[in-house]
């Protein structure tokens, strides 16, 4: 067996498959779209993120699975064109609104999914898609990337599949598998023709700074899904022993990939 006859795109899929963790709706979102929009645009991980971005001769962007702009709105003083696209109405709709109050006529908004039609998505000089990635296909999601960029691709994608800590699941007593890993996503590009730069960003845990056991329970079950009762006096229970620290769990990490837009 050699590299080239492993099919990468395939063991992704597999892998997905193999996950438990479902898939947000687009009401899922909505609904916390009103609450996520000064708290992801003051982030360190999104300053982070643009400070790695070239800017180089770039007048558009396109910001795929955009959320409340966490990414483009950062960027649109310095462009001529923002597409924000993401699957939740709610989240364009606040994506629209901080781009109001902030003057930035130059940003607009595509209702559209990974799965969808994407004939009508404008090509732009940077493509993005920020913590977007957990996908069913992401051979799929990497090649509309790529074809609607005409200079540079950013992406992050999750280091270690996992979006709460195992130490965390454990005390619960649900161990969920693992996310399929960012190097799926490289081995696919190498067979792509393209060569991508990585490097790591790391993000507080989300789990960080919750208030009371109540807000950190509800942060647990949107991770993993509605906890049953048993599941909650686990977690209860852990939680009155856990330090600070312990409760925060382990920091994520997100794979930067990038690579400048070459033919396939």
């Amino acid at each position: 067996m050699t590299l080239e006859t492993i099919d990468f795109a395939q063991l992704y899929r597999q892998h997905q498959a193999l996950s438990t963790r479902t898939r947000k709706t687009a009401s899922a979102w909505d609904a916390r779209a009103p609450g996520m929009a000064a708290k992801a645009l003051a982030s360190g991980y999104a300053q982070d993120f643009v400070a790695r971005m070239d800017l180089r001769g770039a007048q558009s962007l396109l910001d795929v699975g955009c959320g409340p702009g966490t990414i483009g709105l950062l960027l649109a003083a310095q462009l001529q064109q923002v597409v924000g696209l993401d699957y939740s109405a709610g989240m364009l709709a606040v994506l629209r609104e901080q781009a109001a109050a902030r003057g930035l006529q130059q940003v607009q908004t595509l209702q559209r999914a990974w799965e969808d039609d994407w004939s009508d998505v404008p090509e732009c000089d940077l493509v993005v898609a920020s913590r977007s990635t957990a996908v069913a296909d992401i051979d799929m999601a990497l090649h509309k990337l790529h074809a609607k960029a005409r200079r540079r691709v950013y992406l992050t994608h999750l280091v270690g599949g996992h979006f709460t800590d195992p130490h965390i699941q454990d005390a619960i007593g649900r161990r969920v598998p693992p996310q399929p890993d960012y190097i799926y996503l490289l081995n696919i590009l190498h067979r792509m023709g393209i060569h991508p730069e990585l490097s790591y960003l790391t993000q507080v845990s989300r789990l960080a700074g919750a208030p009371d056991f109540a807000e950190f329970a509800r942060r647990v079950a949107w991770s993993l899904g509605e906890l049953n009762v048993v599941e909650t006096t686990r977690l209860h229970d852990w939680y009155e022993r856990a330090s600070p620290a312990q409760r925060a769990g382990a920091p994520m990490r997100w794979a930067f990939i990038s690579w400048e837009k070459t033919p396939c």
